[in-house]
């Protein structure tokens, strides 16, 4: 069902929430840059179905309202773009006020994908919002790998994903040895998106066994 949050700052966003009325553990469900589109729906399903509290807040209502973009070349170019005028401590505002919206008491995680896996990062090491953090192929992780998680992280990424170069992978492991890291030999980015032509069914069905068993290890 939708909602409507309010970060600290005052500013109301939109978000998808699901989950059943005796969740384990509540969830933060990060977006991809192109919206909380139907596979940021179908994803947070998923964590539904396995018994989370899940929110995915809309982080682009900073700039643009309603924004739920495809996979094509134009759609890259349009979520890039608006993910360029959006500043990255506004950003963690808003999944702060969606830690903040999941039900009382329960243990809160993070789990973003592609830029939202980036976001994931930041709200592991800038906030102690969060038990747990898991990011999947997250660009902006490498640029922060000098900042310290205060939760448990796991980290997913592709092979040969034509935007994070192994090199990256290889700083983050080096930076922070305490982060448990996945790479998926021949898989691409945005591997675990089922409307990508980047997919790979039994990568991505591997990487959410991952993240399941590090959220029930962990929340």
């Amino acid at each position: 069902m939708q909602i409507t949050l309010t970060a600290a700052d005052g500013h109301s966003l939109a978000a998808y929430r699901a989950g059943p009325a005796d969740a384990k553990a509540g969830l933060v469900i990060v977006q991809e840059i192109f919206g909380v589109n139907r596979h940021m729906r179908r994803v947070a399903d998923s964590f539904a179905a396995a018994g989370y509290a899940v929110i995915c807040p809309a982080l682009f209502d900073r700039t643009e309202r309603g924004v739920e973009l495809g996979y094509t070349g134009d759609d890259v170019t349009r979520g890039r773009t608006l993910r360029s005028q959006i500043d990255e401590q506004l950003t963690l505002l808003d999944i702060l006020a969606a830690a903040g919206a999941l039900p009382a008491g329960l243990p809160r995680g993070i789990v973003g994908y592609c830029w939202g896996g980036t976001v994931s990062w930041h709200g592991a090491v800038r906030s102690s919002a969060f038990k747990a953090a898991v990011g999947w192929y997250g660009g902006g992780i490498v640029a922060a790998k000098d900042e310290a998680p205060r939760c448990p992280v796991q980290l997913h990424f592709g092979e040969v994903d034509g935007s994070i170069p192994l090199t990256d992978v290889s700083a983050i492991q080096a930076a922070r040895p305490e982060v448990e890291v996945f790479v998926y030999q021949g898989a691409g980015h945005g591997f675990g998106c089922e409307e990508r032509g980047s997919y790979v069914p039994k990568d991505a069905e591997v990487a959410q066994e991952r993240t399941l068993s590090f959220f029930a290890k962990h929340l």
